[in-house]
């Protein structure tokens, strides 16, 4: 039952601007190479409206729900689970920025609960149309500060867990056996985590697991996680997952501009920036998850593999950029250095290890 996931929200655009894929040389659809390492889970993301008045696109996959559901539709159809990640925002959400979409500006209290739950209710019932109801559900993206600000900040932790709470109950109104995610970032931080958690603890929340951001040029070691990880799940008897995780086959920018990953954040790792060192940080990650306690590891989402150097398939675009007012937007290919295929699509080593794996 171990999770060998995929994020690969990106996918549509980096198809519409040439990306292909290989392994072994031979051109592939990238399901077929997933099906051949095991892989048995693809995460997406969901925004409400990418788009300016304009109708320019806000970069990053425009991942609104067309793109989802013919992504999902894509992925149902050869036979992989399904985790759909609300970020009830129209642009990226994370702890540095949970704006509540165009849509949803002006409301508050009541009026805000009913849009977010009737919105969760829509979007499943079109999932469902689609053939592809999903398994998984993140109520938020790494809503370590809240979500929907300023209703929803952390600050506002009573508020906060009433919106978490329409979300979740539209889901289990929806079908009960979907399992609810709730995610945060920096899986290292068990302070954090205890201290989020106790917040929401007397609001008696229904969720089944808690989602961990892990990277580990950011957020420490392997050893770290797994203390986390083994606290946080016997504490609160919850499963964790990683539902966010990458690492680099190299810091070369690969002729992109914006590149997170450099040799400045390899130093900050056990593993060399190479195919080999991805390698070995995919098989250290994989363990480690398995010796979570009382097997309530479930596994992992390798975040955007497939995100190829293609200049223009952005982390955000001009009307994005100024969607976000410049906070913390990359105009550029920020990602292609940490994918799971080099800058020609072959299928890197790291695959090795996801394929020893049984499938869900």
């Amino acid at each position: 039952m171990f999770i060998n996931g995929m994020d690969i929200s990106m996918l549509k655009e980096l198809e519409e601007s040439g990306a292909k894929y290989f392994h072994e040389e031979r051109e592939k659809d990238i399901f077929d190479i997933f099906k051949k390492f095991n892989v048995n889970l693809i995460r997406l993301r969901l925004w409400i409206d990418p788009y300016d008045e304009d109708g320019e696109a806000y970069g990053g996959g425009t991942n609104d729900l067309e793109t989802t559901l013919a992504l999902a539709k894509r992925a149902a159809e050869r036979g992989f689970s399904l985790m759909l990640d609300f970020h009830y925002s129209d642009f990226w959400a994370d702890p540095s920025k949970q704006h509540k979409p165009k849509a949803w500006q002006g409301l508050a209290g009541a009026e805000l609960q009913d849009s977010l739950s009737s919105y969760t209710s829509s979007v499943l019932s079109k999932m469902a149309q689609n053939g592809t109801s999903p398994h998984f559900v993140q109520i938020g993206n790494e809503i370590t500060n809240g979500l929907l600000w300023p209703d929803g900040h952390i600050d506002n932790s009573a508020t906060m867990a009433s919106l978490l709470s329409c979300g979740i109950k539209a889901v289990r109104d929806f079908d009960r056996h979907i399992r609810i995610i709730l995610h945060l970032d920096y899986g290292t931080d068990n302070q954090m985590y205890r201290n989020w958690l106790r917040r929401i603890e007397e609001h008696h929340l229904d969720y089944d697991i808690i989602g961990m951001s892990y990277y580990p040029y950011w957020n420490g070691s392997l050893q770290k996680l797994l203390y986390n990880m083994d606290d946080i799940s016997s504490y609160y008897n919850k499963d964790v997952i990683v539902i966010e995780t990458a690492y680099g086959y190299t810091a070369c920018n690969l002729g992109c501009e914006g590149m997170i990953f450099n040799e400045e954040l390899a130093m900050k790792v056990p593993y060399p920036p190479s195919k080999e060192g991805q390698k070995s940080y995919m098989l250290d990650l994989i363990d480690t998850i398995k010796k979570v306690k009382d097997n309530r590891g479930l596994g992992f989402v390798y975040w955007e593999p497939a995100w190829l150097a293609i200049p223009e398939c952005a982390w955000t675009k001009a009307p994005g950029f100024r969607y976000l007012e410049n906070d913390n937007g990359i105009i550029g290919n920020s990602w292609a250095n940490q994918a799971l295929f080099d800058e020609k699509g072959n299928s890197n080593p790291a695959f090795e290890e996801l394929g020893k794996e049984k499938s869900i």
